[in-house]
C-alpha cells in the first residue's frame, strides 16, 4: 500500500474511482455525513467540491493505493481565518468496506498528521459517530474527546446519532 497526496489532476483522473469509494462507504453503513442509498450523482458532486478546494489549497487529500487502486483517503481542510492558520480540521476518512481491518485507516491519518506539521497546522479537529469503528481508531491514535452532543447526525431517515468530537495537538 502506497500512500500519496493527491493533486487536483491526479483526483480527476481517478473520479470514477473517488466516487465509487464514498458510494461504498455510505452504503456498507459509513457514518460521514451521507444517508444510504447514496446515489451516483451526490458523490460525484461531492468530489467536484472536494477538486475546487484542492486546487484552491483549502484541502489536501491523501489517497491510500493498493496496485493503482483508491483503498481509501482522508482530507485535511485547512483553516483560512488570520487566527485559525495552525490548525486543521480532519475529514471523511474513507476505506472500502473489503479492504477495512487491513490498517489502512490508521495508515492514513498517521501520514495524514506528518502532512499537517509539514503545512505548519499544530492542532487538528474531527467528529466522529459515537460507537463507530473510528471513534476507537481516534483514542488508539491519542486524540483527546472534547464532548459528544446527543443526536446531533441522521443514521437514516429517521434516527439521530450522537457524535464524538476529538481533538490532537501536534506539538507540546
Amino acid at each position: 500500500m502506497e500512500i500519496k497526496i493527491l493533486s487536483a489532476s491526479e483526483i480527476k483522473m481517478r473520479f470514477t474511482q473517488f466516487s465509487d469509494l464514498l458510494i461504498d462507504v455510505v452504503n456498507g453503513g459509513g457514518a460521514v455525513s451521507f444517508l444510504p442509498p447514496l446515489a451516483r450523482e451526490t458523490a460525484d458532486q461531492f468530489w467536484e467540491r472536494v477538486i475546487d478546494d484542492v486546487a484552491t489549497g483549502h484541502k489536501i487529500l491523501l489517497a491510500a493505493m493498493i496496485d493503482d487502486q483508491v483503498v481509501g483517503s482522508v482530507q485535511l481542510a485547512l483553516m483560512q481565518m488570520p487566527n485559525q492558520v495552525y490548525r486543521a480540521e480532519v475529514q471523511k476518512l474513507l476505506v472500502l468496506n473489503a479492504y477495512r481491518q487491513r490498517g489502512i485507516g490508521q495508515a492514513l491519518m498517521v501520514k495524514l498528521e506528518e502532512v499537517a506539521l509539514e503545512v505548519g497546522r499544530t492542532l487538528l479537529i474531527l467528529d466522529t459517530l459515537q460507537g463507530d469503528s473510528g471513534e476507537r481508531l481516534y483514542r488508539r491514535l491519542g486524540w483527546t474527546e472534547l464532548g459528544v452532543i446527543p443526536k446531533f447526525a441522521l443514521i437514516d431517515e429517521h434516527t439521530l446519532a450522537a457524535t464524538v468530537f476529538f481533538y490532537k495537538h501536534l506539538v507540546g
